[in-house]
């Protein structure tokens, strides 16, 4: 004799548990749906150093050098102390500051110790009518990257947009330190005594 015929309550418990796997089963395939149909809509947000996506700061992600940012020092202070100074203006979305961020980690691993290398993230200057000569939105003309050198008496000795190299930064820099000219040496030499730095080395 069949136990579901029986008793109609095991009947009832029967029916109730065919549903539940029913609705288990549609639920299920519903979900699959549902997943398969967001994966094949959404696009994959990839950025890479040909496009002008952000995925990160341009100097850790680009160069491997997180020491840059945030700077050590300001402008002002740097200037009021009478270093020499390497203000580089930049976008972490920019495909040419992208390519651009490893000539600041040169620049730094060849005068991090004797000037002040300042990159400056274009969308923290704030919006101000005027700037004064120490704040870098004064010497922002609107374009990245840009750099800008100064000597010791806080005069710009280079500004330039674009893609500088760095052996044009690196010349300004010898003058600066009065170094011979990398014509006459690749090391870092004094031209008074033509004697290698080791303080300019590293």
């Amino acid at each position: 004799m069949n136990p579901i015929n029986s008793h109609p309550q095991n009947l009832l418990q029967y029916v109730f548990q065919n549903i539940l796997s029913k609705c288990r089963q549609i639920f299920s395939k519903c979900l699959l749906l549902v997943v398969c149909f967001c994966l094949l809509i959404t696009q994959p947000a990839f950025a890479g150093i040909n496009d002008d996506h952000y995925d990160g700061n341009v100097f850790v992600v680009y160069a491997g050098n997180g020491s840059l940012v945030p700077s050590k020092a300001t402008l002002a202070t740097a200037l009021s102390q009478h270093k020499p100074v390497f203000l580089m203006f930049y976008v972490d979305d920019s495909s040419d500051c992208k390519k651009y961020a490893i000539v600041g980690s040169q620049v730094q691993a060849f005068y991090g110790r004797v000037a002040e290398i300042i990159p400056i993230d274009v969308d923290m200057i704030p919006v101000k009518a005027k700037y004064e000569p120490t704040e870098p939105g004064y010497y922002y003309t609107g374009g990245v990257p840009q750099v800008v050198v100064f000597n010791q008496e806080g005069k710009v000795v280079l500004d330039k947009k674009g893609q500088v190299p760095f052996e044009e930064i690196d010349d300004k820099f010898r003058v600066i330190f009065d170094l011979l000219p990398r014509t006459e040496s690749t090391e870092l030499k004094r031209r008074s005594f033509n004697e290698f730095s080791s303080e300019l080395s590293k």
